[in-house]
């Protein structure tokens, strides 16, 4: 192996972990569990990232940002299934439901999310409603529905050698 595939596959996985926030260790355990699950390991890397809940605020528009979705769920004004959750790095399931809390509703900035008529494209794996600011699970993401510019192959290259 060139010193320059290595430096490519390096700069991949940290851009990676830099797209979705995520620390070293952390970043390895969800390669280490992409690993265990059938199917391609990239594509299950990049899936296991996508159902983070910090991830889906910001996929379902609820956040300008993966970093300001990380905020709010870590500042608790969202609930998951009708349970308050303050955990970014939860991972969502089918038939999950995200909804911003009733507290939280008072503050300008979910008065002005809920007020917007410009709203962002939610992927086909969710589904936003604005009026009510509830976000859906509708199935687990494929690699297909992620439009994040990654090639996840040299980041399973990088772990392997």
């Amino acid at each position: 192996m060139k010193a320059s595939d290595y430096a490519l596959q390096l700069r991949e996985k940290q851009k990676m972990r830099r797209i979705y926030g995520v620390l070293e260790a952390q970043f390895r355990r969800y390669f280490q569990e992409a690993l265990k699950r059938r199917g391609v390991t990239g594509a299950e890397l990049l899936i296991l990232l996508e159902r983070r809940l910090d991830n889906v605020v910001y996929r379902l528009g609820l956040a300008p940002s993966r970093a300001a979705a990380r905020q709010l769920v870590s500042h608790a004004h969202l609930n998951l299934n009708g349970h308050p959750v303050d955990i970014p790095s939860y991972l969502v399931k089918p038939g999950d439901v995200i909804t911003v809390r009733e507290s939280s509703r008072k503050l300008t900035y979910f008065k002005q999310l809920a007020a917007e008529k410009d709203t962002p494209p939610t992927p086909g794996w969710l589904r936003m409603d604005r009026s009510t600011l509830t976000g859906e699970v509708l199935a687990l993401p494929k690699r297909e529905d992620i439009d994040v510019p990654l090639k996840e192959q040299l980041v399973v290259e990088y772990y392997s050698r």
